[in-house]
């Protein structure tokens, strides 16, 4: 495929709502010749993000929802871009597709590499009780998230993070990197390295609806990090009394409170607010009010 490498403009890779947040920054300092995404589901009726935003802004798609399809469609098209940037894309690229541009494809990934490659890394690294994570920006290779680094970045984990709150502070960061490092590799001047102790690599896996499920025998403290992480989805979910519920905020107490539950250490889970099935979210006082356990 002929390359008349326009170094100012780039093929965006993308589909969940972080590409569509990303996409919307990387547009307002980077030309997009195209974006790559997957298709609207069939009898699908909620966002499509990263398509719908393409759309309002005129930008031409092409879409797969496979690799052997990315494949395909991409062996179809002539793009002058000689590289491109993936975030939150949801399908695994191929050799193929990587070599289709002369200088790669850059990964914004949201974990210090090599710790927590993989899915999720963002929900994981606040479960998990991780004080720092970051963006990492990487060359992908066939491997998972094993390319080499133009850059990361650290970003600390405050106490109060949830994955919504951090997954939007390292949005931020990510692009913040991409202005600042993408420019220098594209002209040479920045060589990427080798992703440092790959054999001390972590990695993450795909969160699951049953992760939400609250186990009372585990520590307060590790109760109370995964209802941070797990904000957004999968969500606390447990029973209280003959109410299902799902627990939106709690913090970790050595004595009871009015509601409170007593976990695996000996420590209780003190709960500041809860969403009872099928009603809003509502301050621990109010549930008790409203319901008798």
């Amino acid at each position: 495929m002929p390359h008349s490498g326009h170094s100012d403009s780039c093929v965006f890779f993308g589909s969940g709502p972080v590409a569509a947040e990303s996409l919307e920054l990387l547009m307002q300092h980077t030309t997009i010749e195209a974006v790559v995404t997957k298709p609207r589901p069939p009898h699908h009726k909620g966002d499509v993000p990263v398509l719908e935003l393409a759309q309002r802004h005129s930008l031409p798609v092409v879409t797969a929802s496979t690799k052997q399809e990315l494949e395909q469609v991409m062996s179809e098209q002539s793009f002058a871009s000689p590289y491109a940037i993936l975030i939150d894309f949801g399908i695994i690229v191929s050799r193929q597709v990587i070599d289709y541009f002369p200088l790669g494809i850059i990964n914004s990934h949201f974990s210090l590499l090599p710790h927590l490659r993989g899915a999720d890394p963002i929900t994981w690294a606040i479960a998990n009780g991780d004080p720092k994570t970051g963006v990492s920006l990487m060359l992908i290779d066939e491997g998972m998230d094993t390319g080499k680094l133009l850059t990361s970045r650290v970003l600390p984990i405050e106490p109060t993070d949830t994955t919504p709150s951090l997954t939007h502070k390292l949005i931020q960061l990510s692009d913040t990197l991409l202005q600042e490092y993408v420019p220098p590799y594209l002209t040479g001047t920045l060589t990427p390295k080798a992703q440092p102790h790959p054999d001390r690599a972590t990695y993450s896996r795909k969160l699951t609806k049953a992760d939400g499920n609250i186990n009372w025998d585990e520590p307060a403290q590790l109760i109370e990090q995964k209802i941070r992480a797990f904000q957004g989805w999968p969500q606390s979910r447990t029973r209280l009394g003959s109410v299902d519920v799902i627990i939106t905020k709690a913090h970790v107490s050595s004595s009871q409170t009015p509601l409170s539950v007593l976990c695996g250490d000996g420590n209780y889970l003190a709960i500041d607010f809860i969403k009872p099935a099928g009603k809003k979210e509502m301050p621990a006082e109010a549930f008790l009010r409203g319901y008798s356990l």
